[in-house]
């Protein structure tokens, strides 16, 4: 026996949108073969840069005290948090949530071949996300976060997350866009259009998708989501399994149970 892995912090983001269907958000297919949840779908993501710490970048929004006390950490690591929900989505999707340091609003549009640029810096981590929005004189806008769910993967895991899900509205003007190489699809979809296809057996998922979606389900559009979260007390979720007859199961520790809707990553 081996003591667990610890688990590394990460941030997501539900990225969401009233579509003609109703609420939609942004899911990323990831690219079959990655040492995690390959082939899986989820939302952009992904772990902690600790240049994401950096108190020095401009900041709209929440203090990371607020974030802390939501998320049960402490200031730092709530910092690094908020600011890696940032920079994954603009990895990931392309969408920026930042606006002018003085006067509020959002950046319209990052679409440029220099905003290109910049984003396949923060890929390889040549540029912080604190020096990207410094260059544009731009703050980092933590009031269009919202904290939404805890998760920790099992101990029994070798590659741990300790993961805090995030809910945002994608921004006027700006347009997700599948840039990211992590992933071979990109889609808006509705939360329930979603599990009908990962219960099909067509959309692979874990079960912090599968039962964050089910969280989205029961809201009718963007403005609910954000008004409604978190939508359920931000304990961390840790699930447990069980083999029944009728499939595997994910036990949360209230009790209840999320049916597992494709083969753990080994």
């Amino acid at each position: 026996m081996t003591a667990p892995s610890t688990p590394k912090q990460a941030a997501t983001v539900l990225l969401l949108r009233d579509g003609s269907p109703g609420l939609e958000v942004y899911l990323l297919r990831r690219t079959r073969g990655m040492p995690f949840a390959g082939g899986m779908t989820a939302y952009p993501g992904g772990g902690v840069d600790p240049r994401d710490g950096d108190v020095t970048t401009a900041w709209v929004g929440p203090p990371p005290a607020e974030w802390a006390a939501a998320f049960g950490c402490d200031e730092r690591i709530a910092r690094e948090l908020v600011c890696a929900a940032v920079r994954e989505t603009f990895e990931e999707a392309g969408v920026l949530l930042a606006g002018p340091a003085e006067g509020g609003g959002v950046v319209p549009d990052v679409t440029g071949d220099d905003w290109e640029e910049q984003r396949q810096a923060l890929l390889t981590r040549e540029l912080s996300l604190g020096e990207l929005l410094a260059d544009r004189g731009l703050a980092l806008r933590a009031d269009l976060l919202r904290p939404f769910a805890h998760w920790v993967t099992p101990e029994i895991e070798p590659r741990r997350y300790d993961t805090k899900f995030f809910a945002a509205a994608l921004p006027v003007g700006q347009e997700a866009r599948h840039v990211t190489g992590e992933a071979d699809e990109a889609s808006w979809l509705a939360p329930a259009a979603a599990l009908a296809e990962a219960y099909g057996g067509t959309r692979p998922m874990l079960p912090p998708t599968v039962h964050t979606l089910g969280q989205l389900e029961p809201f009718a559009d963007v403005a609910a989501v954000l008004a409604g979260s978190p939508p359920a007390p931000l304990s961390p979720i840790s699930p447990t399994f069980v083999d029944e007859p009728d499939g595997r199961w994910a036990v949360l520790p209230d009790g209840s149970r999320v049916r597992l809707v494709a083969p753990l990553p080994s």
